[in-house]
């Protein structure tokens, strides 16, 4: 018995097979874990091999498109209603194979930014985005293969892995294409097509545009920013009006601005207003009443004709576009394919929206209803007051002074039917009392009583308002 007995293992090797044992190992070979077969079995499938072998690089899409009919560029994650240039861009990106799935779902997956938040109905010729992709053979067909006619990707560049379009952005460059007639005076020029713009017109238009350039404050030609708010002074580099052009019998004007960047619905405004003045409805003074902390009537022009035209990296091009790896985001070769998208689907969106819709003749007879010496009839009501105690005021009683409800606090805000014009206000008036303290107005009826188009409540032209109301 004594020849059986197996001498004890040493203290090492014990230690050895119980490491083994503990690690799955059995008769010297490894048993692999569920996942781990998961994973061989993931890398040697087509799609697995092809994420092994494609790593995602960071590149930029030059990008041009329609914007009739989408709400806006920037994508809408879990609102499908309102469709967005991004919505078709991401599906192309995902059924082209250039990003994941989960990425189309999940936008940061791929870092992605777009260069301008385009707004509702505006259109742009040259688009950048940055993000991250399979760099697949053939990239740009495949993505313009999934993507509607209206929508074209017109270049790609290899940029550094830390860029960023919105961030890196020197400047942004958008023009405005309109009908001529916009410019006729009220008064005395025809207001329709048969319009043609004169030479001494076009010179009063650009002198007036000129007066854009340099640092402003831009607070009223936006919503949501205040006055002091260091984020409404912007700096316009350029902006001018060029020589008219007829199309389809019809005559247009493309005005061009360039600035550092623009506020939502700023370049709407600034054309907005040098319309206004040069039809007759408000004063040169207008402008650079704007420019200050009082709160001043601007009108929008419709977004039809606005257009994003070209962006700027030129710190980026002088830091990285000679260092021998990166290219300098030049896109003079993609030139003639911008050129005749813009003249395959951007002019002519906007000729036959403006000939069948008539976007901008409709705006325009809405310029009487501003009041653009709003701020200074202030004083025409010195018995109006703010606050609690304010008088009120029957429907449709003139000349005496009505409290009406701010849109950010509670306190009341006298308003006085100083003049039969009325303006469209952001007020809030919200609810039974707000309804019942509008009726009577003038613009109340014509716009059928109670909240007009977009939330905008009427009211008269003069009002003393509270310093936290939205007006």
């Amino acid at each position: 018995m004594a020849g059986n007995v197996q001498a004890p293992a040493p203290v090492g090797a014990a230690r050895e097979q119980d490491r083994k044992a503990r690690s799955g190992w059995q008769g010297g070979a490894r048993v692999w874990e569920d996942a781990e077969q998961q994973a061989k079995k993931l890398r040697s499938s087509p799609d697995g091999e092809l994420q092994r072998k494609l790593p995602k690089r960071k590149i930029v899409l030059l990008m041009a498109y329609s914007g009739k009919g989408y709400h806006g560029m920037q994508r809408n994650v879990g609102s499908s209603q309102f469709k967005t240039i991004e919505d078709d861009l991401v599906s192309a990106l995902v059924l082209s194979g250039c990003i994941p799935e989960n990425h189309g779902e999940d936008m940061r997956k791929m870092s992605f930014q777009r260069c301008a938040r385009t707004d509702k109905g505006v259109s742009a010729a040259g688009q950048v985005v940055s993000l991250k992709v399979w760099l697949i053979d053939d990239i740009l067909e495949k993505i313009n293969s999934h993507l509607p006619p209206h929508i074209r990707i017109l270049g790609l560049k290899r940029v550094t892995g830390g860029f960023n379009s919105k961030n890196k952005c020197d400047a942004r460059t958008y023009f405005y294409m309109l009908p001529t007639f916009a410019f006729a005076h009220k008064d005395h020029d025809v207001q329709d097509e048969s319009y043609r713009l004169s030479a001494e017109t076009l010179l009063r238009v650009n002198r007036l545009l000129a007066c854009y350039k340099g640092t402003h404050n831009f607070h009223n030609f936006t919503s949501q920013k205040g006055p002091r708010e260091a984020s409404a002074r912007r700096y316009v580099l350029d902006m001018f009006c060029e020589e008219p052009f007829v199309r389809d019998g019809m005559e247009f004007a493309v005005i061009k601005v360039k600035g550092q960047s623009f506020m939502t619905h700023q370049i709407r405004k600034m054309v907005g207003l040098v319309v206004a003045i040069v039809k007759g409805y408000a004063p040169e003074s207008v402008l650079e009443r704007s420019w200050g902390e009082a709160k001043v009537d601007v009108p929008k022009a419709p977004g039809l004709g606005l257009v994003l035209e070209r962006v700027h990296f030129e710190k980026y091009n002088q830091r990285f576009g000679n260092d021998g790896l990166h290219e300098p985001l030049d896109w003079s070769r993609e030139e003639a394919g911008v050129t005749a998208f813009k003249e395959q689907h951007i002019y002519p969106t906007i000729i036959s929206t403006e000939r069948h819709e008539r976007s901008m003749a409709q705006w325009l007879s809405t310029l009487p209803v501003h009041d653009f010496n709003a701020t200074a009839h202030t004083a025409a009501c010195p018995d109006a007051k703010v606050g609690a105690g304010a008088v009120g005021l029957e429907a449709g009683a003139p000349g005496r002074p009505q409290a009406l409800p701010s849109r950010r606090s509670d306190e009341l805000v006298t308003c006085c039917t100083w003049a039969s014009s009325h303006l469209l206000c952001r007020r809030a008036g919200r609810g039974a009392g707000g309804v019942s303290a509008f009726r009577g107005h003038t613009a109340g009826d014509e716009l059928g009583q109670g909240m007009g188009p977009s939330g905008w409540w009427p009211h008269s032209a003069a009002c003393v308002h509270s310093p936290l109301c939205a007006w």
